[in-house]
């Protein structure tokens, strides 16, 4: 029967194995990301994760680990601003199509396809949703 401590230490072997994967797949991903290695560079990277896992992840984070963080640090940047620029296409574009919406029923109304009272109640339901 096992007991408490040796729940511990399974727990805490789990956990090690855990971080270890991530680290190897945090490394593998920013070695495919990284744009200034070449193809040779990547292979050799991966090559060296592969037969050394443990030594390789630790040099690669000791002498790229500087550039991963300035990496990601400007994808999440570039992310946030992608983003942003989206949330005021759409918010801005609400107004706009409102506009259209009451263009487009002035048309309608000067073509004679609809009248004065069809035209204000587009014309309304057009401000209420914008």
């Amino acid at each position: 029967m096992n007991s408490f401590w040796d729940f511990i230490v399974w727990l805490f072997w789990f956990y090690v194995v855990i971080a270890c994967i991530w680290v190897f797949i945090t490394v593998i991903v920013d070695i495919f990301r990284d744009h200034s290695l070449n193809g040779w560079a990547k292979a050799l990277w991966v090559l060296f994760l592969v037969f050394v896992p443990f030594l390789a992840a630790f040099i690669y984070l000791i002498a790229r680990g500087q550039g991963m963080a300035e990496r990601n640090a400007a994808r999440v940047a570039q992310s946030q601003a992608a983003s942003a620029d989206y949330i005021r296409s759409v918010a801005g574009s609400s107004s706009s199509s409102a506009a259209a919406e009451i263009e487009k029923g002035k048309q309608l109304l000067d073509s004679g396809a609809i009248t004065q009272a069809e035209f204000d109640a587009l014309k309304s339901k057009a401000l209420q949703s914008a």
